[in-house]
């Protein structure tokens, strides 16, 4: 297996982890505190790994320029955007079909990695991302009321284009990382992708610490309280999500955003497996379905 498919297992598998604690986190804070440790409390941990790459590895840091800066910017506020849309899904009754509807993430980020940059992938990398995004998306709807024909007829639903634009958004961050990681090659002795993926999660994830901390302290300052009283569990969030970034940050570098968010699909057989396993929580035919379809899904995508 290439070295992009196993960071982006690796991530996959922490980001499942870290959305596990961060659940565990709602009941001790608001949706926006919980989010927000993601990033203040991951901001030490991303310039900690950089450290070690350039003062303990003696690897040379890139000279950012100004499309960096503008794709940077891109994509820390469409995930910002992406994020805060799927978050509203949540207040909606049927809100299954919008969820399922923004795993739509690979096949939007490879159709606009094609008309923004000509990005073009291979008939079989498009079958095993359309095959790995249908099982998510049983897996999404199995436990309601919906069925795989509601997903058709729902397309025009406002949770559907919830779920359609929070995908978008999520789509266009990672394009805009991946540009934004690429363009530093230029300035580096020799292209490297973990200093690339590391310099450019620190301009990123500080841009979003900042925005997500002046907008709290603007509008719900009690939520800042909550978030400093729980510092022990968000230090655990921090550092789970900020590995899980700088890996998907080091893969979207080695490899084209669309096939990394497909393979990033497994990160669902292992939320299913922890339902499962520690939950005891029974499993019926969809999700089977869902998971046999990711699975091939991802098959595919590694022997093609």
């Amino acid at each position: 297996m290439e070295l992009w498919a196993l960071i982006t297992a690796g991530s996959a598998f922490l980001q499942n982890l870290r959305s596990t604690l961060q659940k565990h986190l709602k009941g001790r804070m608001g949706t926006t505190g919980a989010t927000f440790v993601r990033f203040g409390f991951g901001l030490p941990f991303a310039f900690l790994y950089l450290a070690i790459l350039h003062l303990g590895l003696d690897r040379p840091l890139p000279v950012p320029g100004l499309t960096f800066a503008i794709w940077a910017v891109i994509g820390a506020l469409a995930q910002i955007t992406a994020t805060f849309l799927l978050v509203h899904l949540f207040s909606f009754r049927n809100f299954a079909v919008g969820t399922a509807y923004s795993r739509t993430e690979p096949a939007q980020a490879a159709l606009l990695a094609l008309l923004l940059f000509g990005e073009t992938i291979g008939l079989g990398t498009a079958a095993a991302i359309l095959v790995s995004i249908l099982g998510v998306m049983l897996i999404s709807v199995a436990r309601t009321a919906f069925t795989p024909m509601s997903l058709v007829t729902s397309v025009g639903s406002r949770t559907a284009l919830i779920g359609l634009a929070s995908g978008f958004f999520f789509g266009v961050s990672a394009i805009a990382y991946r540009t934004a990681s690429l363009s530093l090659a230029p300035s580096l002795p020799a292209p490297d992708a973990m200093v690339q993926a590391g310099y450019t999660l620190c301009v990123v994830i500080t841009i979003q610490t900042l925005s997500m901390f002046l907008w709290m302290a603007w509008r719900d300052r009690t939520e800042l309280t909550r978030v400093r009283a729980a510092w022990k569990v968000s230090a655990l969030v921090g550092f789970v999500g900020a590995t899980a970034s700088f890996g998907w940050f080091t893969a979207m570098t080695l490899q084209q955003v669309a096939v990394v968010k497909a393979l990033a699909q497994v990160e669902m057989l292992f939320t299913f497996a922890s339902s499962v396993l520690f939950f005891k929580e029974r499993i019926n035919r969809l999700e089977i379905a869902g998971c046999v379809l990711i699975v091939f899904g991802v098959l595919l995508l590694v022997l093609v």
